[in-house]
């Protein structure tokens, strides 16, 4: 995610930061420990167990995939959904639950046999199969429901949800949850998925989603389009968008084929997204070979306060230019492929895509990186509301703040600790160890010390885990130190 917020601080960074680059002091900040597996909740469970949203997600299952069909009409916004969930229980399971904000549920199956279900609380709906699904078994569910979706009631950095675009059609992006307000979800990273989407819309309509396009089949004024996502995601990187969408497709030198949609209005983001290829070919060089089954962008005609990392396309906002593209482009590797075992861990997520953004300045703009970083350290002396936000376990709300500056000083420092070679092998063998799968900010630290040969705890200490500012032997390492 890159938020308009860090946008106004790069803008105003040549005089002073502002209270944008701030965040309270985190409060009653949740036990370090991140979650270990999708199965750290007990049997039923109505939340995954993450202490910062103790509901999202659900215990008792781990879901293989998703696939959605559903009917959307932009003139009613009326949304009619048909979501069938596989998965595999980690317990037995005489009830389980589901997330799904709003919408009136009309029929769910176990396996083909009705079962009772009812809601409780904003978004849980817990299900009763007919008989008691086995410990191992695999099950499919099926939710039948419609309504109108409503958008995140959360004002904070990251909300969204189902939003509607000023062309009258509608997307779906939001961060730290998002997918529950359209489908049935097991809602948390830790559970990924595949995930199929077939969205029938009025001719004149058309639809982007994640993963490879399937041919569109029109029929009856309606006309259905289908994206099947065959790398496992994390939920909150699923994403649909409804407009009168201008295709651009392509492939890389790979072969990966490239999709790119714009909204009316946007013709402009063309000379922008042309730069991708070239953004993917540099990021691979750094971290690994492009890891998703696909790529491209999606560009909103909508000032939202944020661009977010959806899986092989992400949803630029209207403000987006290139510094945002190389961002998200990033988040395929960190936080996508990749993805954080609790929201603890997000600095794993927005640390490394907003440095990588230092890095291609570093090797495209020739710019000093050691000066960019003493600049900012010297601005920012001694500004306790700048260096009192903690990069690991920052608390819940606060996730979306130091990880965007401090994260990248951080960085940077790490860098100039353990040397280039070093930090080069650290960053592709992060990646290549925890490819399509989960991973936490304490493994990180391990492989650091590993590759490097270092003892790092007092480094991350500073760095990550305090709340001050640290000390010069951590400040300033390497060639940072004049």
């Amino acid at each position: 995610m890159y938020s308009v917020v860090r946008v106004c601080c790069v803008l105003l960074s040549a005089v002073a930061f502002t209270a944008c680059t701030n965040a309270p002091e985190p409060s009653s900040p949740a036990p370090s420990s991140p979650l270990g597996s999708a199965q750290v909740a007990p049997p039923s469970a109505d939340g995954i167990g993450d202490p910062y949203y103790p509901n999202d997600g659900n215990g008792g299952y781990d879901v293989e995939g998703y696939a959605v069909s559903l009917s959307y009409d932009p003139a009613t916004k009326v949304l009619d959904g048909d979501t069938v969930v596989t998965s595999t229980a980690s317990d037995a399971l005489s009830t389980f639950n589901l997330d799904l904000i709003g919408f009136e549920v009309s029929a769910v199956e176990v396996d083909g046999k009705p079962a009772k279900f009812e809601r409780e609380g904003e978004h849980e709906l817990v299900i009763t199969p007919a008989a008691e699904v086995a410990k191992g078994a695999k099950f499919a569910t099926r939710v039948r429901y419609k309504g109108e979706p409503q958008p995140s009631e959360d004002k904070g950095l990251g909300a969204g949800g189902w939003q509607i675009s000023r062309s009258g059609g509608a997307f779906a992006a939001g961060e730290p949850h998002a997918a529950s307000h359209w489908f049935p979800v097991n809602d948390h990273p830790i559970d990924k998925a595949t995930f199929r989407l077939s969205a029938r819309v009025p001719d004149g309509w058309s639809v982007i989603s994640n993963g490879i396009e399937e041919p569109p089949v029109a029929e009856g004024g309606w006309t259905t389009y289908t994206w099947v996502e065959p790398n496992r995601l994390a939920t909150y990187l699923t994403t649909i968008g409804i407009d009168k969408w201008t295709f651009e497709r392509s492939t890389l030198a790979s072969g990966t084929p490239v999709v790119n949609a714009y909204a009316p209005g946007t013709e402009d983001k063309k000379a922008v997204q042309a730069r991708m290829p070239e953004v993917l070919d540099f990021l691979s060089e750094k971290f690994g070979p492009y890891p998703q089954s696909a790529a491209g962008g999606i560009y909103l005609n909508e000032n939202i306060g944020f661009s977010l990392e959806t899986q092989g396309r992400p949803i630029y906002a209207k403000w987006a230019e290139l510094e945002v593209v190389v961002h998200e482009q990033a988040h395929q590797w960190f936080g996508d492929s990749v993805s954080v075992k609790a929201w603890a861990d997000i600095c794993l997520n927005e640390c490394f895509a907003s440095y990588a953004q230092w890095m291609w300045a570093e090797a495209k703009e020739q710019a000093n990186l050691d000066d960019r970083y003493r600049t900012q350290v010297a601005r920012n002396h001694e500004r306790e509301r700048y260096w009192n936000r903690k990069l690991y376990d920052m608390g819940a709300g606060n996730e979306f703040t130091a990880v965007y500056d401090k994260g990248q000083l951080a960085l940077h420092a790490l860098r100039r600790q353990i040397g280039d070679p070093a930090f080069d092998r650290l960053l592709e063998g992060w990646i290549a160890k925890h490819q399509d799968s989960n991973a936490s900010w304490p493994e990180f630290e391990k492989l650091a010390g590993e590759v490097s040969g270092q003892d790092l705890t007092a480094f991350f200490d500073a760095w990550f885990r305090s709340a001050s500012e640290p000390a010069d032997e951590f400040l300033y390492p390497g060639s940072l130190r004049k």
